[in-house]
């Protein structure tokens, strides 16, 4: 019992704490060149919407917007959206928009297959409804590349306003290091779904169910041997959800994504993959399984009860479990906390979202649908 404690203990200490710690004494990050390029690839943006009608003719002007010197198309799709998501792409007369209105709600993944599908373009650049692009950002990505690399992930900058909460961007901000660290070692995990581009042909169509698209089509280019890079001068912006509360559910839904995606891709848990398993474990399969090892510490160090340090722990636990609880159920009320508090209350409910997440995954939940979250600027 005192081994398992003491293991579990210091597994998650170690993803969350000893190897960021690692990465930044061990890897450099390096600066991307940008390859000079005389005939520009063709570029198709792809962008799967769902419930999006007070972002989506933004998003698509954004996208149009660009400053490419290539062939760049727009291929955008309704999900079976309830509200006009639908009317408002296929509203559009520019050539570059290819707009297909799907009357009936099959999940993100679907839709994705059926547009790329349509793409011959040489580079594909995916991203969310609701992202904003600096107006290079997809001349970067494109230059990015080289015929060793065969996806691209860019910087995503999530906003929130003061009286946001959330601190899912201040988490975001932690994640961002850590990718352009690993990205240097040669051990970049996925991308950031709003903004990130791979070589078409290296793109492998995906299980309708599958909901972590952009950690398992890129997993894929790494898997076929190509390297994965981050460049944090290929910008896009989203706005953060207004709260723990309504960021729930989504994470919930990615936390049953993250366990089918470890069993599809089983084959990255190889020590033969050198660095690029080593962060595998360290940054996804030990978060992934964090709920487990904080149960498990839990309920480890109630069984030791009975000396000191083993009852100071304890009292520890439940204290840091019980400002968590408050927190969070303050901010859901909109009550201001403390910035510690708010940290704590979002990591509690991320963990708790990624348990039911395991708990839906052992039920065999197997939809691949998809639900908007809620943002900041939507009307009240």
């Amino acid at each position: 019992m005192l081994a398992i404690f003491w293991v579990s203990l210091s597994l998650l200490v170690y993803s969350y704490f000893i190897y960021p710690l690692l990465l930044k004494l061990l890897v450099k990050p390096k600066n991307i060149v940008l390859q000079d390029i005389k005939d520009y690839p063709s570029v198709d943006i792809i962008i799967a919407a769902y419930n999006e009608e007070s972002c989506i003719k933004a998003r698509i002007e954004n996208a149009l917007a660009q400053d490419y010197a290539g062939e760049l198309n727009i291929f955008v799709a309704s999900d079976g959206s309830k509200d006009n998501t639908g009317e408002i792409i296929t509203s559009f007369t520019d050539p570059r928009v290819k707009a297909f209105n799907f009357p009936e709600n099959r999940g993100k993944i679907s839709v994705l297959n059926d547009l790329i599908a349509q793409s011959n373009a040489d580079y594909l650049v995916l991203t969310d409804a609701n992202t904003d692009f600096k107006a290079d950002a997809v001349e970067i990505l494109v230059r990015s590349f080289t015929d060793q690399v065969g996806a691209v992930s860019g910087e995503l900058i999530l906003e929130t306003d003061d009286g946001n909460q959330n601190q899912d961007g201040l988490y975001w901000q932690y994640e961002q290091l850590l990718k352009k660290y690993e990205s240097a070692l040669g051990g970049l995990l996925g991308a950031n779904g709003a903004i990130y581009a791979i070589k078409r042909e290296l793109y492998v169509p995906l299980s309708k169910d599958t909901v972590v698209d952009d950690f398992c089509i890129v997993m894929n280019v790494k898997k076929q041997g190509y390297q994965v890079l981050y460049n944090d001068l290929a910008i896009a912006t989203e706005e953060v959800a207004p709260s723990l509360k309504e960021e729930y559910g989504r994470r919930v839904r990615i936390g049953v994504g993250n366990y089918k995606a470890f069993m599809v891709n089983l084959w990255a848990l190889s020590p033969l993959n050198g660095w690029f398993s080593l962060c595998y474990w360290s940054h996804k399969v030990l978060r992934w399984f964090a709920p487990h090892l904080m149960l498990v510490i839990f309920l480890t160090n109630l069984a030791l009860l009975g000396t000191s340090f083993y009852n100071l722990l304890f009292v520890g636990q439940v204290l840091f479990y019980a400002l968590g609880l408050y927190g969070q159920k303050k901010i859901d009320n909109g009550e201001k906390v403390s910035g510690i508090i708010a940290i704590v209350s979002f990591f509690l409910s991320m963990n708790i979202a990624l348990g039911q997440g395991f708990l839906k995954f052992l039920k065999g939940h197997q939809s691949g649908g998809w639900q908007r979250t809620a943002r900041s600027g939507d009307k009240k």
